[in-house]
Protein backbone atom coordinates (compact mmCIF):
# COMPACT_ATOMS: atom_id res chain seq x y z
CA UNK A 1 0.00 0.00 0.00
CA UNK A 2 0.79 3.18 -0.97
CA UNK A 3 1.94 6.22 2.16
CA UNK A 4 -0.59 8.41 1.32
CA UNK A 5 -3.28 5.94 0.62
CA UNK A 6 -5.58 5.36 -3.31
CA UNK A 7 -6.25 8.37 -4.86
CA UNK A 8 -8.61 8.97 -7.39
CA UNK A 9 -9.99 12.88 -8.95
CA UNK A 10 -12.55 13.78 -11.33
CA UNK A 11 -10.68 17.07 -12.08
CA UNK A 12 -12.99 20.24 -14.04
CA UNK A 13 -16.13 18.89 -12.51
CA UNK A 14 -18.87 20.85 -13.90
CA UNK A 15 -20.05 21.67 -9.97
CA UNK A 16 -19.20 24.49 -7.77
CA UNK A 17 -16.84 23.34 -5.02
CA UNK A 18 -19.27 25.05 -2.09
CA UNK A 19 -21.94 22.49 -3.12
CA UNK A 20 -19.56 19.47 -3.96
CA UNK A 21 -18.51 20.04 -0.21
CA UNK A 22 -21.61 19.65 1.52
CA UNK A 23 -21.37 15.58 0.04
CA UNK A 24 -17.43 15.80 0.57
CA UNK A 25 -18.20 16.08 4.21
CA UNK A 26 -20.77 13.70 4.50
CA UNK A 27 -18.50 10.56 2.98
CA UNK A 28 -15.43 11.76 5.03
CA UNK A 29 -13.89 9.93 7.52
CA UNK A 30 -16.45 6.67 6.74
CA UNK A 31 -15.76 3.04 5.62
CA UNK A 32 -15.76 2.74 1.70
CA UNK A 33 -19.35 0.69 1.71
CA UNK A 34 -21.02 2.88 4.27
CA UNK A 35 -20.32 6.09 2.01
CA UNK A 36 -21.17 3.89 -1.00
CA UNK A 37 -24.47 3.52 0.66
CA UNK A 38 -24.57 7.37 1.92
CA UNK A 39 -23.99 8.37 -1.85
CA UNK A 40 -26.65 5.62 -3.51
CA UNK A 41 -29.15 7.45 -1.87
CA UNK A 42 -28.34 11.16 -1.69
CA UNK A 43 -29.72 13.79 -3.99
CA UNK A 44 -27.49 16.21 -4.10
CA UNK A 45 -25.97 16.48 -7.73
CA UNK A 46 -22.36 16.45 -6.20
CA UNK A 47 -22.98 12.66 -4.91
CA UNK A 48 -23.69 10.97 -8.31
CA UNK A 49 -19.50 13.06 -9.27
CA UNK A 50 -18.80 11.68 -5.95
CA UNK A 51 -19.55 7.85 -6.55
CA UNK A 52 -17.59 7.37 -9.73
CA UNK A 53 -14.69 9.29 -8.18
CA UNK A 54 -15.02 6.61 -4.95
CA UNK A 55 -15.55 3.83 -7.10
CA UNK A 56 -12.30 4.58 -8.63
CA UNK A 57 -10.58 4.70 -6.06
CA UNK A 58 -11.54 1.31 -4.49
CA UNK A 59 -10.52 -0.04 -8.33
CA UNK A 60 -7.58 1.57 -7.96
CA UNK A 61 -6.40 0.31 -4.58
CA UNK A 62 -7.84 -3.31 -5.56
CA UNK A 63 -5.29 -3.66 -7.87
CA UNK A 64 -2.98 -3.89 -4.85
CA UNK A 65 -3.28 -8.09 -4.07
CA UNK A 66 -2.01 -7.30 -0.12
CA UNK A 67 -5.17 -4.87 0.56
CA UNK A 68 -8.61 -5.81 1.99
CA UNK A 69 -11.15 -3.73 -0.31
CA UNK A 70 -13.87 -4.16 2.76
CA UNK A 71 -11.83 -2.85 5.30
CA UNK A 72 -11.31 0.47 3.00
CA UNK A 73 -11.69 4.28 4.97
CA UNK A 74 -12.21 7.50 2.99
CA UNK A 75 -9.01 9.02 4.72
CA UNK A 76 -9.44 12.34 2.59
CA UNK A 77 -12.37 13.74 0.41
CA UNK A 78 -11.69 17.45 -1.21
CA UNK A 79 -13.77 19.92 -3.74
CA UNK A 80 -11.23 22.07 -4.39
CA UNK A 81 -11.79 25.06 -6.53
CA UNK A 82 -10.76 24.82 -10.42
CA UNK A 83 -10.94 27.36 -13.36
CA UNK A 84 -13.97 29.51 -14.39
CA UNK A 85 -15.64 27.68 -17.37
CA UNK A 86 -13.67 28.96 -20.81
CA UNK A 87 -11.77 30.89 -18.40
CA UNK A 88 -14.09 34.19 -18.60
CA UNK A 89 -16.92 35.47 -16.90
CA UNK A 90 -20.21 35.68 -18.49
CA UNK A 91 -22.89 38.53 -18.83
CA UNK A 92 -26.58 38.28 -18.91
CA UNK A 93 -28.63 41.45 -18.99
CA UNK A 94 -29.40 43.31 -15.44
CA UNK A 95 -32.16 45.49 -14.69
CA UNK A 96 -32.35 49.48 -16.71
CA UNK A 97 -30.03 48.14 -19.23
CA UNK A 98 -26.82 47.51 -17.25
CA UNK A 99 -25.13 43.82 -17.65
CA UNK A 100 -24.67 41.28 -14.42
CA UNK A 101 -21.44 39.16 -14.34
CA UNK A 102 -21.94 35.44 -13.17
CA UNK A 103 -19.11 32.95 -13.28
CA UNK A 104 -19.88 29.27 -14.14
CA UNK A 105 -17.26 27.38 -11.72
CA UNK A 106 -15.73 24.09 -11.95
CA UNK A 107 -14.07 22.02 -9.22
CA UNK A 108 -11.67 19.42 -8.72
CA UNK A 109 -13.12 16.12 -6.78
CA UNK A 110 -10.23 14.39 -4.49
CA UNK A 111 -11.03 11.10 -2.66
CA UNK A 112 -8.02 9.21 -0.88
CA UNK A 113 -8.79 5.79 0.63
CA UNK A 114 -6.61 3.93 2.50
CA UNK A 115 -6.86 0.29 4.54
CA UNK A 116 -8.04 0.72 7.98
CA UNK A 117 -5.05 -1.47 10.11
CA UNK A 118 -5.71 -3.83 13.12
CA UNK A 119 -6.75 -1.93 16.17
CA UNK A 120 -7.52 1.25 14.77
CA UNK A 121 -11.27 2.61 14.49
CA UNK A 122 -12.24 4.92 11.53
CA UNK A 123 -12.53 8.91 12.34
CA UNK A 124 -16.72 9.04 12.41
CA UNK A 125 -16.03 5.69 14.89
CA UNK A 126 -13.67 7.63 17.37
CA UNK A 127 -15.68 11.22 17.20
CA UNK A 128 -19.13 9.42 17.91
CA UNK A 129 -20.29 9.59 21.11
CA UNK A 130 -20.41 6.96 23.09
CA UNK A 131 -24.22 5.24 23.42
CA UNK A 132 -23.50 2.90 25.92
CA UNK A 133 -24.52 4.45 29.54
CA UNK A 134 -22.22 3.60 32.18
CA UNK A 135 -22.80 1.36 34.59
CA UNK A 136 -24.02 2.66 38.29
CA UNK A 137 -22.20 1.90 41.44
CA UNK A 138 -23.57 1.17 44.59
CA UNK A 139 -22.20 4.33 46.56
CA UNK A 140 -23.55 6.49 43.54
CA UNK A 141 -26.89 4.81 44.10
CA UNK A 142 -27.29 5.35 47.93
CA UNK A 143 -26.80 8.51 47.43
CA UNK A 144 -29.60 9.02 44.96
CA UNK A 145 -32.04 9.14 47.48
CA UNK A 146 -30.49 11.07 49.98
CA UNK A 147 -30.46 13.29 47.25
CA UNK A 148 -33.56 13.28 46.68
CA UNK A 149 -35.34 13.05 50.67
CA UNK A 150 -32.98 16.65 51.14
CA UNK A 151 -34.55 18.16 48.29
CA UNK A 152 -38.49 16.80 49.30
CA UNK A 153 -37.24 17.95 53.12
CA UNK A 154 -36.21 21.61 51.86
CA UNK A 155 -39.49 22.25 49.94
CA UNK A 156 -41.64 21.33 53.01
CA UNK A 157 -40.35 23.51 55.14
CA UNK A 158 -39.64 26.54 52.83
CA UNK A 159 -42.53 28.90 53.28
CA UNK A 160 -41.73 30.28 49.99
CA UNK A 161 -43.24 27.29 48.17
CA UNK A 162 -46.84 27.21 47.31
CA UNK A 163 -48.54 24.88 45.64
CA UNK A 164 -52.51 25.60 43.54
CA UNK A 165 -53.87 22.43 44.91
CA UNK A 166 -53.73 20.77 48.70
CA UNK A 167 -51.87 17.33 49.36
CA UNK A 168 -54.00 14.16 49.51
CA UNK A 169 -53.61 14.71 53.13
CA UNK A 170 -55.19 17.61 54.01
CA UNK A 171 -58.18 16.85 52.27
CA UNK A 172 -58.91 13.77 54.29
CA UNK A 173 -57.42 15.87 57.22
CA UNK A 174 -60.27 18.45 56.07
CA UNK A 175 -63.07 16.47 54.96
CA UNK A 176 -62.67 14.77 58.29
CA UNK A 177 -62.42 17.81 60.63
CA UNK A 178 -66.12 19.04 58.70
CA UNK A 179 -67.59 15.83 59.79
CA UNK A 180 -66.42 16.35 63.54
CA UNK A 181 -67.75 20.04 63.36
CA UNK A 182 -71.29 19.15 61.77
CA UNK A 183 -71.79 16.17 64.48
CA UNK A 184 -70.68 18.89 67.12
CA UNK A 185 -73.12 21.24 66.02
CA UNK A 186 -76.10 18.93 65.73
CA UNK A 187 -75.36 17.71 69.70
CA UNK A 188 -75.01 21.13 70.64
CA UNK A 189 -78.46 22.19 69.28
Amino acid sequence: MAATGYKARHRYARITARKARVVADMIRGEGVNRALEILEFSPQRAATMYLRVLRSAVANASQDEGVNVNRMVISDCRADDGPLLQGRIRWRPGPQGRAMPFRKRTSHLTVVVEELTEGATSDRASRAPAAVAQPETPAAEASEPEAIEAETVESETDPAVVTDQPAAETVEETAADEATTEEDEKESS
